[in-house]
């Protein structure tokens, strides 16, 4: 990997251990990476985000009597990428904090690398999942419900819902699989009802969650 990007990577800590982020902040410090501001609970975090502009959120799920859950969304909506950092690795939390719109998901007792591997993946648009985090999706399996619904999808839907999955662009989709934007939104549409989606954004949520036992 090229270390020369990482000084222009902003990060911002949330972990209600202060010990723990600044443990935190000494292993990004190795990578050159910047700490612009951190904060122990979801209060904290939102005021100093305001006038921060991190390109990343590092979020524990554990914040004494709050959970990281609640605030993926407001923060996604913000334009910050989240980054989710956390001794939990049991499916329930993983698919969880996904579906909520984390970017990726990391656990503590993972070596380093993984940490900064996570980084530049999400700083690429990619999904990331730990090595923990993966294998603990692969063992619980996919949801039963979702499997049954995506059943209903036809091949050339089920295409495109895999390409969603990956997190494709229409216009990705459209010149992967040599069709139209207006096609490929024709069948945004059908995926949606036939998946009892409440729109786009749940629609690309599950998409995700699909393509995560399938990941190697």
């Amino acid at each position: 990997m090229n270390r020369s990007m990482d000084q222009e990577i902003r990060v911002f800590l949330l972990d209600d251990h202060p010990a723990v982020r600044e443990g935190i902040a000494l292993l990004l410090a190795r990578y050159n990476m910047t700490v612009c501001g951190e904060a122990g609970s979801g209060q904290e975090a939102m005021q100093q985000l305001a006038g921060l502009v991190p390109d990343l959120l590092l979020l524990d799920l554990s914040l004494g009597d709050e959970s990281g859950l609640d605030l993926i969304e407001d923060v996604k909506a913000s334009g910050i990428k989240v980054l989710i950092y956390t001794m939990h690795d049991d499916p329930r939390q993983i698919r969880l904090a996904l579906a909520a719109g984390a970017d990726g998901y990391v656990t503590k007792r993972e070596i380093s690398s993984i940490l900064y591997e996570a980084v530049h993946a999400i700083r690429a648009g990619q999904l990331y999942l730990s090595p923990v985090a993966l294998a603990s999706i692969n063992n619980q399996g996919m949801p039963d419900k979702l499997g049954s619904l995506v059943e209903r999808l036809s091949p050339r839907e089920l295409a495109i819902f895999k390409q969603i999955g990956r997190g494709c662009s229409k216009s990705e989709i459209a010149e992967t699989l040599e069709i139209s934007t207006s096609t490929v939104e024709t069948h945004y549409t059908r995926i949606i009802a036939k998946l009892e989606c409440s729109g786009t954004r749940e629609m690309r949520r599950r998409a995700i969650l699909y393509r995560l036992p399938q990941q190697t």
